[in-house]
């Protein structure tokens, strides 16, 4: 599995990224844009390009990302996630170091729905006992 690309998918909240690893250079697609483009904040970019620093890999590998859904944030993990599992999948001695670092277990939070006679989730309207 040297040179054929790599195909994983990425989740957190509502957002799916579909991850493709191919050997190269280093350069970052994400829907058709740069990394820097796409994620203009410093802390997204650190979040998305964690695996590769942890699996110490930078610039070795071309990176083309499709995600869809949610916001910056859930996108970022998503991208995160699906990475984690690309590299994992490209070197299966990273798995102990991925795990470790937290990221090949999928975030399970999400949105909680809101509830009838409530104005949020959780939130009560005020209470008068007169």
């Amino acid at each position: 599995m040297a040179d054929s690309p790599i195909q994983t998918v990425g989740r957190r909240k509502t957002s799916v990224a579909r991850v493709i690893l191919r050997p190269g250079s280093g350069t970052w697609t994400i829907n058709g844009r740069t990394l820097e483009d796409y994620f203009p904040r410093v802390a997204h970019r650190l979040r998305v390009t964690e695996p590769l620093k942890v699996a110490e890999v930078e610039g070795s590998f071309d990176v083309f990302v499709r995600v869809a859904g949610g916001g910056p944030t859930g996108q970022a993990d998503a991208v995160r996630h699906g990475l984690a599992r690309a590299l994992v999948a490209h070197d299966e001695d990273l798995r102990a170091t991925m795990r470790q670092h937290g990221m090949l277990t999928r975030d399970p939070r999400k949105v909680e729905r809101k509830k009838p006679g409530r104005p949020k989730a959780r939130k009560r309207f005020q209470f008068s006992k007169r």
